[in-house]
């Protein structure tokens, strides 16, 4: 089988149609900004500043469109069980509303890891990646600092994450599903800054945003380099988009 995914139909919504349902169950604000989402995704995947990342030679997450969703499905599987961990054991010094805002955000990952699965299983039968094995052996879950600031982390590399892999995205309908959900992911950061940092300087900070305007965007081996330390797995995502 070719490694480009083939869509159902020849437009976004025949593409997303089947998992429509279980998103609109939760009321969950992930097709809010589409557009200007996917815009946002194809600027900053432009970028030419690439650093090159020596493979590592673990477990591929396939080559071509199928391999973007892959990795994408990795850093979703990732980023849902550690929320799921945060709700599960809250931090016992979490401020008023605090966990009320964990526990959409874990819905929303959730989501987006499920939504993910679907697409892959429908459109690239046999390929999808398997579950992954978190590491969280370095949060202390019982510590509103430890969480949070774990969780400003993933949903930094999150965003830098999609925004590299714009420019690797073959087919247009994947391209506007992505910019859908690095718009929420987008939301989740800044919210989580502002809740770190209640000055309302850092919802954008300087190390994420730069000087044109545009955010952070990393390529796959520089994400999975990054995450590779909470994934028991070895991942390797040298062939993604290729």
């Amino acid at each position: 089988m070719s490694d480009k995914i083939q869509p159902r139909g020849s437009d976004d919504t025949t593409f997303a149609q089947p998992l429509y349902t279980p998103i609109k169950r939760r009321s969950f604000f992930m097709y809010a900004g589409a557009t200007a989402g996917a815009t946002a995704l194809v600027l900053a995947g432009c970028s030419d500043d690439e650093n090159n990342v020596t493979p590592n030679n673990g477990i591929s997450l396939g080559a071509g469109d199928p391999g973007v969703l892959n990795y994408a499905y990795a850093l979703e599987q990732l980023e849902a069980a550690f929320y799921a961990q945060a709700v599960k054991t809250p931090a016992t010094d979490f401020q008023a509303g605090e966990l009320a805002m964990l526990t959409e955000i874990a819905a929303h990952e959730a989501i987006h890891r499920d939504f993910l699965k679907a697409a892959i299983n429908r459109d690239a039968p046999g390929k999808l990646l398997q579950n992954l094995t978190p590491i969280f052996t370095t949060v202390d879950f019982t510590k509103r600092a430890s969480v949070l600031g774990t969780a400003k982390t993933f949903e930094d590399l999150g965003v830098a994450a999609y925004n590299g892999a714009g420019k690797l995205i073959k087919t247009p309908a994947y391209l506007v599903i992505a910019g859908q959900i690095v718009s929420v992911e987008g939301r989740h950061a800044a919210l989580l800054r502002d809740m770190l940092d209640t000055t309302g300087k850092a919802f954008a900070g300087d190390d994420q945003v730069g000087p044109t305007g545009l955010d952070k965007a990393m390529m796959p081996t520089e994400v999975i380099a990054a995450a590779q330390a909470f994934i028991t797995e070895k991942l390797d995502a040298s062939n993604v988009g290729k």
